[in-house]
């Protein structure tokens, strides 16, 4: 088999129904192009949605839960031992929502390997005043420099700084609807409320938009100690605490070992947010089903294209096997054009999906509820390339190898004797 002289009738061929040829690879083009911009634009979109709820949400959240005892004073009666007591109308009973001990309870967990980080909290109902205008709000009081360095509060910051907040215990961070509903903006003061009836004059150093209106028109930020000095706690009051990890896959093993160490509620990013995973699964399957009926569409396409391309030659197939070739070379002359249009086409492809995916990339996309996105969301993930790139290259074999195979099998006297 001389293999020079294949790939020489096999470019004939091509060059031969030049037309053709182009039009087969561009069958090729257009199904890996459409691929690769719909995988990265449809992933893009969904990493967006993740990152805006998940970049805010802590992997373990520890608050002293409010709720009726576990034990009430019955069970612990003898008397009553093999008995079964039923309670009904249960309170809650009278316990503050501090966490007790929390400094050693911080320097505890942040020892731990898995751990990224903590950021205590204080966290409390207030109300909002200005002039005659009062607004229920909630105030969180936070170790600045920990806050912004585990989570990044200062991208939804469309106006000041944290820095100020972190350098002024007479601070506010205001979020974007209630400074909105007061009427005010930087350099503004605001009166706080507590629910003791403590008051505050603070200056407003920055606003926050988070997109989601449940939180901007209540949401407000202030140092740690100024939420401490605003409800009279002392500088060890601490009601809930944040925590990173490196890996979020450990949130769940993590959260129960916490709670049984530290006798608290703990919560992990998966329980918090159960229902917003399974939309993101179904996002993500409906993303694959798309992405793998552009492949398959494609795939037809393609075999289609090489089936009439080889119909079409059956006379030079009888004419080379009637000069001596042997079937399996005339089925390599075949498969090598259905390659050569394959790798075109797969390269061309991969180039049309990367340009489509910059130029998606580029388009402007700014929504006032959205501050930190300018643009549309692509993830370039090579993956995506490469997967695109393969199946070009496997879409050809297969389209190619089935009318290749009939043309091996083909006798050329009786097409000649058609003809």
């Amino acid at each position: 088999m001389d293999l020079k002289l294949l790939f020489y009738i096999a470019g004939k061929h091509i060059f031969s129904r030049l037309k053709q040829s182009i039009i087969a690879a561009l069958g090729v083009t257009f199904g890996v192009g459409m691929f690769i911009t719909m995988s990265t634009f449809m992933t893009g979109l969904n990493t967006l949605l993740d990152d805006l709820t998940l970049n805010r949400t802590p992997h373990i959240r520890l608050y002293k839960e409010v709720g009726p005892s576990a034990r009430q004073p019955m069970s612990f009666s003898t008397a009553y031992e093999n008995d079964l007591l039923v309670v009904h109308s249960i309170k809650p009973k009278q316990q503050q929502i501090r966490i007790a001990a929390a400094p050693s309870m911080i320097r505890s967990i942040r020892a731990y390997p898995e751990v990224r980080g903590v950021s205590p909290q204080v966290s409390s109902q207030v109300f909002y005043s200005a002039g005659a205008l009062d607004l229920n709000g909630v105030v969180a009081g936070i170790d600045v420099a920990e806050e912004t360095r585990l989570f990044p509060l200062q991208d939804y910051i469309v106006e000041g700084s944290t820095n100020a907040l972190e350098r002024d215990d007479n601070a506010i961070i205001l979020g974007y609807g209630v400074a909105r509903k007061l009427s005010t903006g930087i350099n503004g003061r605001v009166q706080l409320v507590s629910p003791t009836g403590n008051r505050l004059s603070l200056k407003v150093v920055g606003l926050y938009l988070s997109g989601l209106s449940e939180i901007d028109d209540t949401q407000s930020f202030v140092n740690i100690g100024t939420a401490r000095r605003l409800l009279g706690e002392s500088s060890s009051y601490v009601t809930s605490m944040n925590v990173k990890l490196y890996d979020i896959e450990k949130a769940l093993p993590l959260a129960k070992r916490f709670a049984e160490l530290f006798n608290i509620k703990a919560v992990d990013i998966g329980t918090a947010n159960a229902s917003f995973d399974t939309g993101t699964s179904i996002r993500n399957l409906i993303t694959y089903v798309v992405s793998v009926t552009l492949l398959l569409v494609a795939g037809f396409g393609i075999y289609n294209i090489l089936n009439m391309f080889i119909r079409e030659k059956m006379n030079d197939i009888a004419i080379l096997k009637a000069t001596g070739f042997s079937g399996r070379e005339v089925k390599t002359i075949f498969m090598i054009q259905a390659m050569t249009i394959g790798v075109f086409g797969g390269i061309s492809g991969v180039l049309l999906g990367w340009g489509l995916s910059v130029l998606i990339d580029h388009t402007p996309f700014e929504i006032e509820q959205l501050p930190t996105i300018t643009t549309y969301p692509v993830n370039f993930d090579p993956a995506y390339f490469i997967i695109g790139f393969v199946f070009a290259l496997v879409a050809s074999f297969f389209a190619g190898y089935l009318p290749a195979n009939k043309a091996m099998k083909m006798d050329p006297v009786d097409v000649l004797r058609g003809k």
